[in-house]
């Protein structure tokens, strides 16, 4: 809640307030699963990204960008230029073969790496 300190860990100072982190691997996962149906371009991802996970995070440029170019090199994705739907010119991704089985491989490992993290909450 705005205005209201974070509780105060066991070494009596507060934690500071940040948006949540993304677990490595999970941008990535993220971006492919968003150009699953489509191509678009970094803004339209990003868009996307906080669609598919309601809001819960928002990847900025400074992250992004980096993670688009990256996954351009691995071969996951690949880019062209176009207009976006204001008539500005941008760099638009999709997927590529590998980029799709990469996705396949990323969405079972994240299932089991959720299922396993939910199992191991709920032990007593």
């Amino acid at each position: 809640m705005p205005g209201i300190p974070p509780p105060a860990p066991a070494g009596g100072r507060p934690m500071p307030q940040s948006e949540p982190e993304l677990l490595q691997g999970a941008l990535d996962l993220l971006i492919l699963k968003s150009l699953a149906l489509e191509k678009m371009h970094g803004m339209g991802i990003s868009r996307r990204i906080a669609q598919i996970n309601n809001g819960a995070f928002e990847v900025k440029a400074g992250s992004l960008f980096p993670a688009l170019y990256r996954m351009e090199q691995a071969g996951w994705l690949v880019s062209s230029w176009g207009e976006s739907e204001t008539k500005h010119r941008s760099k638009f991704y999709r997927l590529t073969n590998g980029g799709r089985k990469r996705l396949q491989t990323e969405s079972e490992r994240w299932e089991r790496i959720s299922l396993a993290m939910a199992s191991a909450l709920r032990a007593t």
